[in-house]
Parts: C-alpha cells; structure tokens; sequence
C-alpha cells in the first residue's frame, strides 16, 4: 500500500472570503452589521425622511432682494452663493444628516422655480453610512418688502439728508459722488434728487439716514443741523410718527483754494501766515503757507467758530511758463521751497519772481498754474486786516503744474467714472444753455483734475472705456 508524500512545510492555504446571504432578498454579500445588501438598506432606510422636497422663497420685484427669514431682505442674484445659503436655511432636518454637496440644477429664468440638488450622508445602523442625492424645488412666491410697500403707498421717505455748499461750482460733489459710489454708501437710499446748492438723499430707516451723515462727515468738513417733523401721533398708545431731517453744510473752502485766516486761527495754527493756500480736504482743512511751507489741519469745529471764504478759486487761476527754477533747499514731505521766474503764457514780455512750494515738480519749460493778485480787489473782513498790517501780499502765488501739451496729444481718455441716478428737482430741470455748458465745464475740469492728481485718482474706481 502507497502513501502520498504531503510538504506540510511548503503548504499555502488559499483565504476565501465569508459569505452571508442578504435577510431580505437573499442575495449573497459580504457580512456587514446589518446582514442586508445596499440595494435592501436604499429600499428600506431613507435618509432624506424629514427634509422637505418643496419649500417657498420669498422675492420682492420692486429692489429684487429675498427674504431672508425673519425680516431681513438680501440681495442674491440667480445661481449664487448667497441664493443657494439662503435656500438651504429654509430646510428643516438638515441639521441631523452631513451635506456633501449642494448646487443648482439649471431652470427657466422666468419659470418662478429654482431646484438645489442635494447629497447627504448619515450613519444608519453601526459602522454604516449611507450617502443619497435629492433634489429640492423652490417656488419663487412675490412679496413687497417694507420699503418698497411705503414707496407704492408714497410714503417715499421717513429721514432725508440734505447736503449743501454755497460755492459756485459742482467739483466737491462730483468728487463726492464717486467716493460714496466706491464705498456703497448710497445701497439703503430710496431716492436721491439733485437741489439748487447740493444733493438730497432720502431714507425709510432714520438708522440709515443716520448712517450716511456719519460717512460724510467721515470725509469731508460739514457742519450738521438736525431736525424733525410730526406726522402722526395715537394718543391712546403713546406712539408718533415722525420725519427726520439731517442738514450738512460743507465747508466753502476746496482745494487749491486762497483765502485769508483769521488772525486768532493763524495763531492758533502753529502761527501759520494768514495768507494760505488749501492743499487738501478731508474731515478737516489742510492749509499751506507756500512761502514757508508750514502745513497745519483746520479742525472742522475750529472753521465753523470762525468762518472764512476763499478769495480766488479754481476758476481764477492763470497759466504761467517756467522760466527758471532755483531750489532753496528746504523740503516739507512732497513740497519743496523754490524761487521760480515765471511769465504769463499769454504775455511773455514780462516776468515774476515768485517764492513757490512746488520746487520739488517745476522745471524750466514747464507749465503752472497760479492766481494774479497785482490788481486783486477782494470783498473780504480778514483781507482787509491783512494788507492794513503790511503785511507782504505776493504778485503771484503758484497752485499746481498744468499739463497743456498732454491734453493736445490726448485724443481720448481710456477710462471712465460711473454716475448715481439722480432724480432733479421741478425748478432744476428747466436749465438754460449757460447753466448746461457751467456743469459740463465743471466735469471737464473734474477729470483733468483725476488725470493730473495721483492722489486723488486713488479715492475713487476707473473703469475701462470699452
């Protein structure tokens, strides 16, 4: 009798997998804690129970925001980020499952339906997660938001804020106009109407009207007057409905303006000469001496306790040509001390010797423009007391270079601004030719100022002209 030889040494086993049959459908699967096969587990377990398939969002036509729930209406345009957070907040139960995923399925702009498509995941027996994809339709049901309510029902406004500055050009609110777009400061305004001497803005919340007189003030001198009208009042419930106005009167001084300070002020102001330029404007003045070069703030409390105006403006100044330029070696941040001979580029013939702040940018050749005070006459109480002092009053003092020969090679500008709508006044609409070529030279001048100030170009956006 032969014995096979077996090399127990040598001998590898072969590992099957264990094999269970599934307790519902009888399937054979690999063991799992719930002995079921994932089909049974989908067909049995929904893990979507409690979310619901359909809900409502809330749209207002008139400012195409959407309620956010309570009270709070947002803007969310279609397919965004803040549409689809505001539709996952209107599902209840999705607190208690992991959201995987979440995005848009495309529908018809105009069919009122949004849909979200959903992945989920959630632990269903031991060691057991199951992950499903839904779908959520939204009904876009209309509905006025509160504002949009008072504006149908007229009652356009509860808080308006009235700007204004009594000069006789528009360069401050052109230059504003472009801030308040930068920062959005405009976004709760119902209406803003164009007046005589400035801007009127106008509110449903007195919180917003409140908000906005603190951003101008923010960035530029004003002085505030408060005041409020009763509309209505319920005497058995002690509650009254009021309008609320905010006056600002800006300071009349702009940049590259001349005027004379007070001599208390002058003082006051590290004994700064009265005769003194603005070099610019923001919550408060900044004054320069161009033959010294001292610069001191003019607090806006300090302006309005004693109120100047300026003697020459933008409108008065003339173009000279550089001549010679000789550097006095002193500098104050951007400005440096120079004595410059200069002549008026329409009359050569004569020249000045003029002590300027501008020593750091003129060269001979160069352009610049400045205000003639040879034969100025100025209606002014603190001229008078200047020149009674004898104290020394220049022939010319210099503002700021020009550039000529740039506009002439310039065909047109690349960039442009935007503009806020604005509604004008019944009185404002009738303008005569004089006062529509007044404002078109108003915004000439405006973008030649952009052009020409690095400064100022970076306050506000550019757009490219396309």
């Amino acid at each position: 009798m032969s014995h096979d030889h077996v090399d127990f040494h040598n001998h590898h086993p072969t590992l099957t997998e264990q094999r269970i049959l599934c307790a519902s459908c009888g399937t054979v699967i690999a063991p799992n804690p719930a002995n079921m096969c994932i089909n049974c587990i989908r067909s049995d377990v929904d893990i979507t129970e409690g979310i619901p398939k359909q809900a409502t969002i809330h749209y207002c036509k008139g400012c195409d925001r959407y309620l956010q729930p309570p009270n709070v209406w947002v803007v969310a345009e279609l397919e965004s980020k803040e549409l689809l957070t505001l539709c996952l907040k209107k599902l209840r139960g999705l607190s208690k499952v992991r959201l995987v995923d979440a995005g848009f399925i495309w529908t018809e702009p105009h069919s009122r339906r949004v849909k979200v498509k959903l992945t989920i995941q959630k632990e269903v027996f031991a060691n057991t997660i199951l992950q499903q994809v839904f779908v959520v339709e939204y009904m876009v049901s209309t509905q006025q938001c509160e504002e949009c309510t008072r504006v149908a029902a007229q009652l356009t406004w509860k808080a308006v804020v009235q700007v204004r500055q009594k000069v006789s050009h528009k360069r401050t609110f052109l230059w504003l106009e472009q801030v308040i777009l930068k920062h959005n400061a405009h976004q709760n305004t119902t209406n803003i109407k164009e007046a005589k001497d400035g801007i009127d803005f106008y509110y449903t919340s007195r919180s917003h009207a409140i908000r906005m007189v603190e951003f101008l003030q923010s960035v530029v001198p004003a002085k505030l007057k408060t005041s409020e009208q009763l509309i209505s009042q319920d005497i058995h419930s002690g509650t009254a409905n009021y309008k609320f106005s905010y006056s600002l009167e800006i300071v009349p001084i702009c940049k590259d303006d001349l005027f004379v300070l007070p001599t208390k002020v002058a003082k006051s102001l590290s004994d700064i000469s009265p005769l003194v330029i603005c070099s610019r404007v923001s919550n408060s003045l900044s004054v320069l001496d161009p033959n010294t070069l001292k610069i001191s703030d003019m607090r806006n409390t300090v302006y309005w306790d004693n109120p100047c105006i300026a003697l020459s403006g933008i409108t008065d100044l003339v173009e000279f040509y550089v001549i010679d330029v000789q550097h006095e070696r002193v500098h104050n941040g951007r400005f440096g001390l120079a004595t410059a001979e200069v002549s008026r580029s329409k009359d050569l013939s004569q020249t000045y010797l003029v002590r300027t702040h501008l020593g750091n940018i003129l060269r001979p050749g160069d352009h610049v423009l400045g205000y003639d005070l040879r034969n100025a006459n100025f209606n002014d109480e603190n001229w008078d007391k200047f020149i009674t002092k004898k104290n020394a009053v220049p022939d010319i003092v210099l503002v700021r270079k020009s550039y000529p020969n740039a506009r002439k090679k310039l065909k047109g500008r690349s960039w442009k601004l935007k503009t806020i709508t604005v509604e004008e006044e019944v009185e404002a609409m009738g303008k005569s030719k004089a006062e529509k070529a007044k404002a078109d030279q108003d915004y000439e001048l405006f973008l030649r100022d952009i052009e020409e100030d690095p400064e100022l170009r970076g306050m506000m956006n550019l757009y490219k002209r396309e």
